[in-house]
Order: C-alpha cells, then sequence, then structure tokens
C-alpha cells in the first residue's frame, strides 16, 4: 500500500507506464478509484501546475503529467461512470469556428480533466450552435471557448449570444483563453472568466462552480 504515495511523484514527473503500474496495484489492494484520483493524481497535477507557475516547470513538463494523468484515468473512468459526485463539473471545450490551433486547447483540457473535471473536447472549428449542443447533451456548468487568431477570436462573441439565445447563460459559465485574447475582451463579449495559461484556466474554473 505504501507504494500508492510515490504516485503523485510519478505524474508530476510525468511517468506514464510506472504511474499506470501503481495504479493497477493501489486497485488491486481494494484502494478506492476516487481515492486514488483526489488525493495522489489530482495532486500530483496541482504540483505541476504551481510549479509552471513559480517558474519552476515549463510546457513539456506539463504536457507530460498530463499524459501520464490521461492514461491513469483511463484505466479509473470506467469504475466511475455511475458515480458523477467524483468530478467538480462538466466542461466542454473546443476551438472556435475558423480556427484550427489546438495545442494549446489540448493541454488546458488535460490540466482540467487531471484536476477533476469531467472534460468534453470537441476539437477545433467548432461552430456556436455545436457548442449550444454539446453544452445541453452533457449538461456542462462550463464551456471554455479557445481562439489563437485575432480574426478568428471575434467569434466567440457569437457563441456568447447563442447561449443567450438558448436561455443557457444562467446555468452554463463561459471561459475563453488564448495567445490574442485578454481581460478586457472577455469582459466586452460578456464571458465569465478568461485565462492566460492551462494553470491559471484549473484555478478559474474551480472558482466558477465554487471549489
Amino acid at each position: 500500500m505504501a507504494e500508492i504515495k510515490e504516485l503523485q511523484g510519478k505524474i508530476v514527473t510525468g511517468k506514464l507506464e510506472e504511474a499506470k503500474a501503481l495504479v493497477s496495484t493501489a486497485l488491486a489492494e481494494g484502494v478506492s478509484p476516487s481515492d486514488i484520483i483526489n488525493n495522489h493524481l489530482i495532486k500530483g497535477m496541482e504540483e505541476i501546475g504551481q510549479r509552471y507557475e513559480e517558474g519552476k516547470a515549463f510546457v513539456p513538463n506539463l504536457l507530460l503529467a498530463a499524459r501520464a494523468m490521461k492514461g491513469c484515468l483511463e484505466i479509473l473512468n470506467p469504475l466511475l461512470k455511475d458515480d458523477s459526485n467524483t468530478y467538480l463539473g462538466t466542461i466542454v471545450i473546443g476551438t472556435v469556428k475558423g480556427d484550427l490551433h489546438d495545442i494549446g486547447k489540448n493541454l488546458v483540457a488535460s490540466m482540467l480533466e487531471g484536476c477533476g473535471f469531467k472534460v468534453i473536447n470537441l476539437g477545433v472549428d467548432i461552430t456556436a450552435d455545436k457548442f449550444v449542443a454539446a453544452a445541453m447533451e452533457h449538461k456542462a456548468d462550463i464551456v471554455c471557448l479557445s481562439a489563437l487568431l485575432t480574426t478568428t477570436m471575434n467569434y466567440m462573441k457569437d457563441v456568447v449570444a447563442a447561449f443567450e439565445q438558448a436561455q443557457l447563460r444562467n446555468h452554463v459559465k463561459i471561459m475563453v483563453g488564448g495567445a490574442p485574447l485578454n481581460q478586457e475582451f472577455s469582459d466586452k463579449i460578456g464571458a465569465d472568466g478568461f485565462s492566460m495559461n492551462a494553470n491559471e484556466a484549473v484555478l478559474l474554473a474551480r472558482s466558477l462552480v465554487g471549489k
């Protein structure tokens, strides 16, 4: 059972296979999936996120940690399908219509998933209607919009308007992010928040769901 204590460190250092082996061992020893996630995996992601904020870790480190986390969740998620209380909330994320960039968006998605959210990643070039439909289908708490181009970022305003027309704005928070964006732009289009990077996105998402 003592080996499970090493899991947080394996996530921080991005040791995928070693982390998966520890998860499998812990399950065999009777440790609950929610215990593994909440007390070891999420803490690992929080630690690497904090290191990133302090300048002690960099994007490649975040990607490796997120990959290790995702590998562990692939083992654990099938055991949690009926346990909705395991998640902090449900997030739909995608890059807006006309924009095909997804590296930053995928990193944010991985960090959100690694820190306890259920994440539905729609991909790139997503229309307002698709965002609305996905939010309704999955009963999303938050929708995250990404854009890397100044020519596509303005489409975010159309997405916010679509949620207003669907009468979902009282139920769904909208986060925006991407290189050309800032807080002023977020406020202007009526979004609920803006984040500069993946770690900030996690902190913002938690605040929006009251966690």
